[in-house]
């Protein structure tokens, strides 16, 4: 293919995931979930306080989409990380026109960028598999490392690169939810309750904290995927990651403070101690990697 071609190839595979994420932007912001409660005719027995038995209904609970722009999906998100990450006593508050409807369009972007990843990923791997396989094509396929790498990248086969992408940035984002983010708040809130300060956090300084946690832990747990492919292509191998692991944990660390938004200095640990486990996880897949390249 000619420069002209792969440059109009990446333009229409850009515009399929763009296409993507927009229109799940648009309907995050424009329906919200409601749940409907609907009767099983199923008859399951349970005990009274009297110690009767009565035949109940069971009930199941179902969820839908319905349109409102004014309790939208994004707008539903918004109110539960509110109740669930803000410190008791912490006011959320609005200190500008517009402030809520700007923040429901970062989350919304989130949302419709969280949900195209496998769309993105596709892509991404449809674009740059023909350079592999044309690679691939030119070595010497008797070598047992080529035949290997031949093997795995017959076809690309995409659910193999799909499937950890999308675990590990789905990892990364409840892990910061469920215990970075919260840690943080009440970490740094604590020190203007001790001397009786009224806390407040307007709505895009929240929205703000929060993106840049879920989304640089679900892309800091993306390097275990970037070793293996790295090494995959024949750049690197178990000993080169092995020998400069001092060098990983330095820059590993320096990547923990950027990300976090917060700059305490305690945080940035959250980062970097699970990518330094995940660097060693990383490595032990390249080792056994190159083990089953030895088999064949």
């Amino acid at each position: 293919m000619s420069l002209a071609e792969h440059i109009d190839e990446l333009r229409i595979r850009t515009i399929h995931v763009v296409i993507c994420i927009a229109i799940i932007t648009i309907f995050s912001m424009s329906f919200g979930i409601k749940p409907v409660v609907l009767p099983l005719p199923l008859m399951l027995p349970s005990i009274d306080n009297a110690g009767q038995q009565n035949n109940n209904l069971t009930n199941i609970k179902l969820y839908y989409p319905y349109p409102d722009p004014f309790d939208n999906i994004a707008l539903q998100l918004t109110s539960f990380m509110k109740d669930t990450l803000l410190p008791s006593g912490v006011k959320l508050i609005q200190t500008a026109p517009g402030q809520v409807f700007f923040a429901q369009i970062h989350i919304s972007l989130l949302i419709g960028i969280t949900c195209s990843l496998p769309v993105a990923i596709r892509e991404i791997v449809g674009f740059v598999s023909p350079a592999f396989e044309n690679r691939d094509r030119r070595m010497m396929t008797t070598e047992p490392k080529n035949e290997y790498r031949k093997k795995w990248l017959s076809g690309f086969n995409i659910i193999k690169i799909i499937l950890p992408i999308f675990l590990l940035f789905i990892f990364g984002v409840i892990f910061s939810y469920l215990l970075v983010i919260p840690f943080t708040l009440n970490f740094l809130y604590k020190y203007g309750e001790s001397i009786g300060a009224e806390t407040f956090l307007t709505v895009n300084d929240f929205i703000t904290f929060v993106l840049q946690f879920v989304l640089g832990f679900g892309i800091a747990f993306q390097l275990p995927v970037i070793m293996y492919v790295l090494s995959l292509s024949g750049l690197t191998d178990s000993r080169f990651w092995q020998n400069n692991f001092r060098y990983a944990i330095i820059i590993i660390t320096i990547f923990g403070a950027v990300i976090t938004p917060d700059g305490s200095g305690v945080t940035m640990w959250f980062v970097a101690l699970p990518m330094i486990a995940l660097y060693a996880i990383g490595v032990v897949m390249i080792r056994r990697k190159e083990k089953n390249e030895m088999v064949i």
